[in-house]
């Protein structure tokens, strides 16, 4: 017979995913740093510019902020909101500046920065939200 996990058992797969999230954020973060040094102001500035750019989606809804429950995003920007939390687009970036099928330095930037903004939400717990705004759950 098995026992159900505890609390205190089933968190653990959680902290440890968490964990490897900010390793690899803190990677990422490094990586972009040392790309804009390297390649100077316009890479720098698509950098930043990614790194905050998919939040910037929440404005969509901003709107309907009274009507919304705590913790919830406007459903209308749920799918904008998503699609710029999927970590696969940057890796697509990232994989197609690496190949040589691309040469733009800024856009190898971008695409790290914007991994490194996912990589810190995975770490802060925050992931894709379901249609009603709600934060998706397992």
């Amino acid at each position: 017979m098995t026992t159900p996990p505890t609390s205190a058992t089933s968190d653990r797969p959680g902290r440890a995913a968490r964990v490897g999230w900010t390793a690899f954020a803190l990677f990422l973060a490094a990586f972009a740093i040392f790309e804009s040094a390297k390649y100077g102001l316009p890479t720098a500035t698509a950098a930043l510019a990614f790194l905050v750019l998919p939040d910037l989606t929440m404005l969509i809804g901003l709107r309907s902020a009274g009507t919304l429950k705590r913790g919830q995003l406007a459903p209308r920007a749920v799918p904008f909101y998503n699609a710029m939390h999927r970590a696969w687009i940057p890796v697509v970036l990232l994989v197609t500046y690496s190949l040589g099928l691309v040469d733009f330095p800024p856009l190898f930037t971008a695409g790290l920065a914007w991994l490194t903004h996912i990589a810190i939400d995975r770490a802060a717990g925050y992931g894709l939200r379901d249609r009603d705004g709600f934060q998706r759950r397992g």
